[in-house]
């Protein structure tokens, strides 16, 4: 015991003297500048600089505080530190639009004048408007999403659940509001958008990507949708799944084409489990067809179709036996 309480003192001691530290470990003005100097140089010579008079990029922080108040707009109390008020709710409703709209404006501007900060627009209004208007459209795509993960996963216990806590209804909210802006031509801003949501969630979804009604994945982690799937209704994916593309053509010079149908089609009511790779813009997925887990594949299939790999086989060996041989034999 005694030899605890002498202990104290001496760590007390330890932290006092580290400010003073702290101080001795701070740059020389000739040192700073030395740095700064350098760093100076990077700028101009390998760029990777947004300043104002030639870019003036959108804002990652603020394309996230655009999301956050998406996701308010689109699930109100569900992203808010409580409940609200029905009396308040229509209030609350019109604050919102505004704090959004002016929020949005300034980084679609900043995106349609990319490279040409003082390009003359008239594109930001017609977008806001047009994007404003479709919201009770992505509410009730949505509503359908919420449905389709509770009625596909028996852990649950209610729709508030899947809202609260399931990471793909954040990942399609805003995809599903990303899509709108990509539709429209908007640069940029689409693509961060769902960026910020693939931080956030682990599921990377294409603001390109068209998707039908009743989408619902399962855990999230992993998955990757590019941008020209085409997704029907009632589809329902597991982690680990990647719709993608296969390799790319290039030009005479060696450059990638950009552009064209490069990912599958999955048409209506398909599953497929985890960790499956679907590869090809001429690949389409019949209706009512169910993938198993692992599978790669890379060509269509008709409709009511079972895909599955059997050509792996599990082998369980006994560690401790001197000879190693197969315990029991499954396949998968």
């Amino acid at each position: 015991m005694s030899s605890l309480h002498h202990s104290r003192p001496h760590q007390k001691k330890a932290r006092q003297g580290t400010p003073s530290g702290n101080k001795d470990l701070k740059f020389s003005p000739s040192q700073l500048a030395q740095v700064a100097e350098s760093t100076l140089e990077s700028y101009r010579m390998v760029g990777g600089l947004n300043n104002s008079s030639e870019f003036n990029l959108p804002s990652k922080s603020a394309v996230a505080e655009i999301c956050e108040e998406i996701l308010r707009l689109l699930f109100p109390g569900f992203h808010d530190r409580g409940a609200i008020d029905d009396l308040e709710l229509g209030r609350l409703t019109a604050e919102r639009i505004e704090l959004l709209r002016s929020k949005l404006a300034d980084q679609i501007r900043k995106s349609v004048r990319l490279g040409n900060p003082d390009l003359p627009t008239g594109k930001t209004r017609p977008v806001l408007l047009k994007m404003f208007r479709a919201l009770p459209f992505v509410r009730s795509l949505l509503q359908t999403d919420v449905e389709a993960g509770f009625e596909g996963d028996p852990a649950a216990t209610s729709v508030e659940e899947i809202i609260l806590s399931y990471p793909y209804i954040e990942a399609m909210a805003i995809q599903r509001m990303a899509h709108l802006l990509y539709l429209a031509g908007v640069p940029i801003l689409p693509r961060m958008m769902t960026e910020w949501a693939h931080a956030r969630t682990g599921i990377d979804i294409h603001p390109g990507a068209s998707i039908g009604a009743s989408f619902f994945i399962d855990h999230g982690t992993g998955v990757v949708i590019g941008e020209t799937c085409r997704i029907g209704s009632h589809v329902k994916l597991y982690h680990g799944v990647t719709l993608g593309a296969k390799s790319f053509a290039k030009d005479e010079s060696g450059a990638i084409r950009k552009g064209g149908k490069r990912h599958p089609e999955v048409r209506d009511h398909v599953t497929i489990y985890p960790n499956s790779t679907i590869l090809g813009g001429d690949t389409v997925i019949g209706e009512n067809s169910t993938i198993g887990a692992n599978v790669f594949l890379m060509h269509s299939i008709p409709p009511e179709s079972l895909v599955m790999q059997e050509d792996k086989r599990l082998l369980i060996l006994d560690k401790k036996a001197k000879h190693v041989a197969p315990v029991e034999d499954w396949s998968i």
